[in-house]
């Protein structure tokens, strides 16, 4: 159901002539034509990943499933046909990138745990190059828990108390060390290091007592700049050193408190709806009562949050009244909170969503702004208008009522304008609309299966009452041993319907979809009255200002760039393009005026490395290339704070348990590559990766340090950089500290902090500089290093490290192979340059036994029993499903989720026993 019809049935409070539709000569239908062409000539696009389980360990797998839609259709995107999924580390750095095809907007991969890795809370991240546009807070960007039982020694378990003191935090934590037995640790010695911000603060040893425990103690001195960290623990066992880090969410127990009044103003003499949100320092909700008093001291009414921190009530504020709430916690303090400033004069837009078929809307306004010109009230989903009416100014209410069934599901915006075109209140609500959803029914299952016994099932695809083709994924994972959290789910609802669409951490965004009661739908309109969103800027609408498209949408693989001679473009010059990565490959063609080349619609997979040759129409060879390469999207800070957890290792315990005999008997049968050996007694000294660096501090002794090996796959140096360092952005070849100027904005205003300083083998390059009008000389950027001739690159940002060189802007330090001092580092060969996109990841595919035709005796213990990420429904709307069962018994669970070709969505769970 896509329709774009507006059946409205008018409340008598206002006598009011109303029509959906407005006159071509009307000026607002000018703004909404703007409105319609803005969107459809600049699309948004949605990603979400389907995975197939909820939290791993290493050695685990991570399937997903990437659904990628038009915001404006709600259908499969033709926008873009490249997706790019990234996995983060806590620690904010890049681990692995995946470059993906798509076709229809589908697409799917896997991401390899292997025993390098450590535990941690780490990020999937899913994009395409044009979302980057709109920018990263409405990327798919999901936390999930990553233990270690495979070749982990030691588990930690850390609790912390807070306390505060002439504006100097305390923060007391005690961390039990144990083997994943559970015994203890006892009397051991720790060497630890407390990190907040990437600074050191504070260090030191000491003995674990009798149970394992060691208590550390350490002061925040800067709670205003400073808020979270980690601890480094260090522990000796079998001779072999094992580093802990452990997150510090905190240095406090704050409670921050805000006060949201409906549509954005809280205006006098008029009722209001004021939502409240309550967050702890934690990032999760925490909820509160409280009273409303007035300036006279005298109590107004009572409040409680009902669900994660959020919750509302309503008040009638008096113009010559001023109030605030005195709010009490859960431990029994309470803070008084001045809520939001009166209005004498406005608006207000107040929605009743409570009831399942209709949505009840008001207009209010003030006693000055009668009859002073008609209102225009719109509705729109993601830029698509679903209803606009005008609303008169004889009154000081109107209502309208609106049949939901006419309405797309997600979240609808509401906004009100003023007789001049002005937007003068907002307001989001949402619709769950069952006309657009997938139905799935499933024939064969039975109740319960036996051991290792073949489930064949099929799946029936319809959207009201019809068979539909779509295309699916589905997941079965054993439920005992993946234990599942509902509420706290991610799925294909909450994502392109919710989550997709707002700024910042939801806690917990299932709840909302669980059940369609009174409950959950008032519950989701609180998480609406106080989050952030994906706001339509009217003004630059109206005004036809156009948003800059920085990263067009890639269609294709290409591979481009200019070609120039003393600065100047070559034109007609030839350009060949080589490589021998997947058997030989040759191609040429010639530079268009401006000096550029294009190999378009070519596809490679990714380690492929060719070989570009360039000469002028004269053969000259004396010729600079110059490749496009976009730059890598920064990483920023995990906006998913509240689903951070300080022990992994303990909150996922029974499932590391449970499944290390599964990740064993994978290693068993070559399965599963180790590279740490569990045996090793031997204390490994760490390897320099800069021997010959010329780092005034000392080789290696660096925030970040690179080797030759690790340069081999990438494009450029400042893609490699940018991608795989925290805290650094690149402007105008050069880079800059974010720390120095946070929330830096480009371009670099004249106050703006100087480049990082970069020394190559000694000499240090100036970039950034200023030049001399009469300089002609190309600018020189550390890109013109050929990346095979690099040693080592280490990543000077703290000021231990960069006060050697003087300056507290940092310090990138590059090495070549041939270095010692010397400076010739422009020694590649004229007119030939050996480049390394990135290219397509190739898929593995899901491993299901098949004991019918290939028996095996040996254990069967996966934990995801099955994965299939392209399922298609024929024209029946039929699926066959296929698979067999493991050896452990339980509970085991079915998710299907799909889309079809119009963007209707589905999901559904099934379950069964194991005996």
């Amino acid at each position: 159901m896509r329709k774009k019809l507006a059946i409205l049935i008018f409340s008598l409070i206002s006598s009011i002539s109303l029509s959906a539709f407005v006159t071509d000569d009307d000026p607002f239908t000018a703004l909404l034509k703007k409105l319609a062409e803005y969107t459809k000539k600049y699309p948004q696009e949605k990603v979400y990943l389907h995975l197939d389980k909820p939290y791993y360990g290493i050695g685990d797998n991570i399937w997903f499933k990437a659904y990628v839609v038009d915001s404006r259709t709600s259908e499969p995107t033709t926008t873009s046909n490249i997706l790019y999924v990234e996995l983060i580390n806590d620690r904010d750095s890049l681990q692995k990138q995946l470059k993906l095809p798509m076709q229809a907007g589908i697409t799917w991969g896997d991401f390899k745990l292997p025993d390098s890795l450590s535990e941690g809370n780490y990020r999937i991240r899913a994009y395409t190059q044009y979302m980057r546009n709109a920018g990263p807070d409405f990327f798919f960007d999901k936390t999930i828990k990553i233990g270690n039982a495979l070749t982990n020694k030691v588990f930690t378990q850390t609790s912390y108390q807070y306390t505060t003191e002439n504006n100097v935090e305390k923060v007391n934590s005690k961390i039990l060390f144990s083997d994943k037995n559970g015994k203890a640790f006892a009397n051991t010695e720790i060497g630890y290091n407390v990190e907040l911000n990437d600074k050191n603060v504070f260090k030191g040893k000491g003995l674990t007592n009798a149970n394992g425990e060691i208590n550390i103690a350490f002061l925040n001195t800067q709670p205003s700049l400073v808020k979270s960290g980690r601890i480094i623990a260090s522990i000796l066992v079998d001779g072999q050193k094992i580093t802990k880090f452990i997150p510090i969410k905190t240095t406090a127990k704050a409670i921050d408190v805000q006060f949201f009044p409906e549509s954005g103003s809280l205006i006098a003499d008029l009722p209001a709806k004021i939502a409240i949100k309550v967050v702890n320092s934690n990032g999760l909700g925490e909820n509160v009562s409280g009273t409303i008093i007035d300036n006279d001291g005298a109590e107004v009414l009572a409040f409680e949050t009902t669900h994660l921190g959020m919750g509302s009530f309503s008040l009638t504020p008096a113009a010559t009244k001023t109030y605030s709430a005195k709010v009490k916690m859960v431990d029994g303090t309470e803070k008084t909170i001045q809520l939001p400033k009166l209005e004498k004069s406005g608006y207000l837009l107040t929605v009743n969503n409570a009831d399942s078929l209709k949505m009840g809307i008001k207009v209010l306004l003030t006693a000055d702004l009668l009859n002073k010109g008609e209102l225009n009230l719109v509705a729109q989903h993601n830029g698509n208008v679903y209803f606009t009416t005008k609303v008169p100014t004889g009154k000081q209410i109107a209502a309208v009522t609106i049949p939901k069934n006419e309405l797309p599901s997600g979240i609808i915006q509401l906004t009100l304008f003023s007789p001049e075109n002005i937007p003068v209140a907002e307001r989001l609500t949402f619709v769950n609309n069952v006309n657009d959803k997938i139905a799935l029914e499933i024939q064969h299952l039975k109740p319960s299966y036996g051991k290792r016994e073949k489930a064949a099932l099929t799946l029936l695809a319809s959207n009201q009452a019809k068979p539909l083709q779509g295309s699916f994924s589905v997941s079965v994972t054993n439920a005992s041993v993946v234990t599942p959290d509902p509420e706290n789910e991610s799925n294909i609802l909450t994502g392109l319907l919710l989550t997709s669409d707002l700024v910042g951490y939801v806690e917990k965004p299932n709840y909302y979809f669980l059940n369609n009661d009174v409950k959950a739908r008032a519950a989701l309109d609180n998480l609406l009255l106080t989050q952030g969103w994906r706001k339509i800027d009217w003004k630059a609408i109206d005004n036809a200002q156009l948003p800059a498209i920085n990263f067009p949408a890639e269609k294709s693989m290409k591979v481009s760039g200019t070609i120039t001679n003393g600065g100047k473009p070559v034109v007609k010059g030839k350009v060949s393009l080589f490589s021998s990565s997947s058997g030989i490959f040759a191609t040429d063609t010639l530079t268009d005026a401006n000096g550029r080349f294009d190999f378009d619609k070519i596809a490679f997979k990714d380690s492929t490395r060719f070989t570009i040759k360039a000469v002028t129409s004269k053969d000259n060879k004396n010729v600079r290339i110059k490749m496009d390469d976009a730059l890598p999207q920064a990483i920023t800070i995990n906006k998913n704070f509240g689903d951070i957890e300080p022990n992994i290792n303990v909150a996922i315990k029974e499932y590391l348990i449970k499944s290390n005999d599964f990740f064993e008997e994978q290693s068993n049968k070559g399965f599963l590559s180790r590279t740490n050996m569990l045996k090793q007694v031997e204390v490994v000294k760490k390897v320099n990766k800069a021997p010959n660096s010329s780092n005034l501090n000392g080789g290696g002794n660096a925030d970040a340090v690179f080797s030759a090996d690790e340069l081999e796959k990438t494009p450029s140096l400042t893609h490699f950089l940018q991608g795989r360092v925290a805290g650094i952005q690149l402007y105008n070849g050069a880079f800059y500290l974010t720390k120095n100027n946070p929330g830096m904005t480009l371009p670099l205003t004249v106050n703006a902090p100087q480049p990082m300083m970069v020394i190559v083998d000694g000499v240090n390059l100036n970039l950034g500089e200023e030049k001399l009008p009469e300089d002609k000389s190309p600018s020189a950027s550390i890109d013109d290093i050929t990346l095979l001739d690099i040693e080592s690159v280490e990543i000077l940002k703290s000021v231990g490290t960069t006060a050697a060189y003087g300056t507290s802007n940092g310090v990138i330090v590059i090495t070549t192979k041939t270095g010692k001092g010397r400076s010739d580092f422009n020694r590649y060969a004229p007119g030939m340059l050996s480049y390394a996109p990135k290219g397509f990841y190739v898929n593995r595919q899901f491993y299901s036994p098949k004991y019918d035709v290939k028996p095996d005796n040996k254990p069967d213990l996966r934990t995801t029993v099955f994965w299939d990420p392209h399922l298609i429904s024929d024209v029946n709307g039929k699926i066959q499903l296929d698979y067999f069962n493991t050896d452990q018994v339980g509970n085991y669970r079915i998710v299907i989720e799909g889309i079809d070709a119009v963007g209707n969505l589905a999901r559904k769970v099934f379950t069964y026993k194991i005996n």
